[in-house]
């Protein structure tokens, strides 16, 4: 490692808590209080002349509503402040056009969660090896799930230190997420070998030494039986619902009897692609993939009434299977984790990778015969092997001929980039 530079890095980290029922109900007011306090703010906003909205008249707005309001004591100063900060933060991306306008927040399509903006008010300790306590403003003192080395007691100081937290509430629960600030030596370049992956369905992910990544299907047997049986229930029960109704309580028990199932999911498949990314990481020293563009690769082909889609279920269908491999957050984990140990990662332009004869280097009609098998109908050639790690191949030979993509200017283009060898392979 290269101990004559330092280098900041800032981070998150998720932790589960384990709240009792009252603890839940004091931090599911809070999160709607914050919810209201945005509501207002916006209400505020709307009414009031333009020379008017200044933070200064804002913030005297909330201290107000909050002596007036009794719902929303419950939530704690700082974090009241957190929700105006990020009111005009909002708009400030709206003006710079980086996001929409912002608007109210509804009651149950809305993500619940507060901002703890001071690290130094959760006094973090870690009482077992796998739990800590972080005291939650009105909340009190809680366990949480220790499952990553945080920078608390002796280990902080100045530099290496948690900055602040957020409450956030998914389908699993509560759960508190860190923002953490440490001071590391710059790592010296990877002395890895060069590696070509690509992002599949089937396989997950090939990589081009001929190694693959796979996954069992996230949920279980009985989970998915479970799932799909949950769905045809809402389905039955939502026929009985009326326009403008609200949701009935058995039928929201059933909407979060889903959510938790879909979450397990999710979770699991966080879990596989952080192990899956961090051995690569630490095995490779460049990693190159594919520039995709996955928002178009998942557009419906329903089309319009005037011309209509062609095989629209299927397109459908291909489209979840997508959406569920994650591959762009993939690509982000493998981008943070390269250059922490001091790698790089390189995309290439996607087109023909899959359809080019890694051996001979012909692009030849109908060498992709199925899923799983190239064949080249080059009559020089007439190589055969795994169509996913023959695209791999293809991947890294794009960077090794000195092709990568670099965004300029809003949009990404081709140039040729010096290949720097390993001080091994000099």
């Amino acid at each position: 490692m290269g101990h004559d530079t330092l280098v900041k890095r800032q981070f998150g980290h998720r932790a589960r808590l384990a709240l009792s029922p009252a603890e839940v109900l004091k931090a599911d007011d809070q999160a709607h209080a914050a919810r209201t306090m945005w509501n207002l703010l916006h209400a505020w906003w709307q009414m009031m002349p333009k020379d008017k909205r200044t933070l200064a008249n804002a913030d005297a707005a909330i201290r107000q509503a909050r002596r007036d309001i009794d719902f929303l004591a419950v939530l704690p100063a700082q974090a009241a402040q957190a929700v105006l900060k990020a009111y005009f933060r909002a708009w400030k991306n709206c003006w710079e056009g980086r996001a929409a306008a912002p608007n109210f927040k509804a009651r149950f399509r809305t993500g619940m969660s507060v901002d703890i903006p001071q690290g130094r008010d959760l006094h973090i300790t870690r009482v077992h090896r796998r739990w800590g306590m972080v005291n939650l403003p009105k909340v009190g003192r809680v366990r949480f799930r220790w499952t990553k080395d945080l920078p608390v007691g002796k280990r902080a100081d100045a530099e290496n230190r948690i900055t602040g937290a957020r409450l956030v509430k998914d389908a699993l629960g509560w759960h508190l997420a860190f923002r953490v600030q440490t001071l590391e030596p710059e790592p010296d370049p990877h002395q890895g070998p060069e590696v070509g992956i690509d992002l599949g369905i089937t396989v997950p992910i090939a990589l081009s030494d001929g190694r693959t990544h796979e996954h069992e299907a996230w949920l279980t047997e009985k989970e998915r039986a479970s799932l799909l049986d949950l769905e045809r229930r809402a389905a039955r029960r939502k026929q009985f619902r009326r326009p403008g109704e609200p949701t009935s309580r058995r039928l929201q028990r059933t909407y979060d009897q889903i959510a938790g199932l879909r979450a397990k999911a999710k979770r699991r498949a966080l879990d596989w692609q952080h192990r899956t990314t961090t051995a690569i990481a630490e095995q490779y020293g460049t990693v190159v993939v594919e520039a995709l563009t996955v928002t178009a690769m998942v557009k419906s082909a329903r089309g319009s009434v005037e011309e209509p889609g062609k095989n629209v279920a299927q397109k459908s269908g291909l489209n979840r299977a997508i959406s569920g491999e994650a591959w762009g957050r993939t690509v982000s984990m493998l981008a943070y984790k390269t250059a922490r140990l001091g790698g790089t990662l390189c995309r290439v332009p996607a087109p023909g990778t899959s359809r080019r004869c890694s051996m001979c280097g012909f692009t030849t009609p109908g060498s992709r015969e199925s899923q799983a098998v190239f064949v080249c109908k080059n009559r020089d050639c007439g190589w055969s092997g795994n169509a996913d790690h023959n695209a791999a191949r293809n991947i890294l030979h794009l960077y090794r001929m000195g092709l990568a993509l670099v965004p300029a200017a809003g949009r990404a283009v081709v140039r040729r980039v010096q290949r720097v060898k390993p001080a091994a392979a000099r």
